[in-house]
């Protein structure tokens, strides 16, 4: 009779744990929907461009932990950063929670994937990897305590050491060869002054052309810096030849050509210029698409 009793007793007991228990649940289960309707309001305001609006749903304190870039603290710093991200040309932006945990009543962490994308000179470059965001809950709204992303992609390759032999060529014993590259023409000639412009690594050329040559539109995948040795004529860069907005260049001139960027240009008597880079240096025709 007293074990029934002790049970009896504890029949109440049980019923308040578990309402106790499923109100926790059901209230745990009510912010999680709330961070994940912020963090998908976050997502709607940088397509938009809305940068107040993306400020204002970070704590004042907030802390960003961005790759590669000093840590961005409080508001001042969170607009300048997200002011200079959002005007990315063609930027896409996207991240899926997959674990959001409601710590208490107001702390809650947010876990899960993003991917981005972006265009630049050198054509769309994007990242993937994973996040954590941490939640604080001010003033009844939850807003980003702290945000840091942790990319999943390849560190990029190492640059080549450069060399250490001392190389000196006299201008007037330069080895000289045709120069046969497709879509251009005969009669150019090349003369190699250090590295391998083939594989990786810094390497200086000469290319030689003769009175009238026309280099045809081409790009190249990396960036090229050409110095005009002797002669002269009429540089242009764009994606059609149009030589009424060339540049004339002479003897002295330097130009940077960055990657990607189509260009041609057109001798005037006989002319030599010296390019400069990193391999793995190629030539396309045309123009980048």
């Amino acid at each position: 009779m007293k074990g029934t009793i002790r049970k009896l007793a504890l029949i109440p007991l049980m019923a308040v744990v578990m309402a106790t228990l499923a109100n926790s649940a059901l209230g745990q289960s009510r912010e999680e929907r709330a961070v994940r309707a912020a963090s998908a309001a976050w997502q709607r305001y940088i397509a938009a461009q809305q940068v107040d609006s993306i400020v204002a749903l970070h704590t004042s304190d907030a802390v960003l932990m961005f790759a590669n870039s000093p840590v961005v603290k409080g508001s001042n710093g969170i607009r300048a950063g997200w002011s200079e991200i959002v005007k990315l040309p063609n930027l896409s932006m996207h991240w899926v929670p997959q674990k959001i945990d409601v710590a208490s009543p107001t702390v809650a962490t947010e876990y899960g994937t993003y991917t981005d994308s972006y265009d630049t000179p050198n054509g769309k470059e994007g990242d993937s990897g994973t996040y954590v965001t941490i939640w604080h809950k001010v003033n009844g709204k939850w807003r980003v305590a702290l945000d840091a992303p942790v990319s999943s992609m390849p560190a990029p390759a190492a640059a080549p050491a450069e060399g250490t032999n001392f190389i000196a060529q006299s201008g007037s014993a330069l080895d000289w060869h045709d120069f046969n590259s497709p879509g251009f023409a005969p009669g150019a000639k090349v003369a190699l002054l250090s590295g391998d412009p083939s594989k990786p690594g810094q390497f200086a050329l000469r290319l030689s052309f003769p009175d009238g040559y026309m280099v045809p539109l081409h790009w190249h995948p990396t960036a090229e810096t050409v110095t005009v040795i002797s002669g002269a004529g009429q540089f242009g860069m764009g994606n059609t030849v149009d030589m009424s907005g060339a540049h004339a260049f002479s003897a002295g001139d330097y130009v940077f050509i960055p990657a990607r960027h189509a260009h041609f240009l057109q001798t005037r008597g006989a002319t030599v210029v010296q390019v400069t880079g990193n391999g793995p240096f190629q030539i396309n025709l045309g123009n980048p698409h």
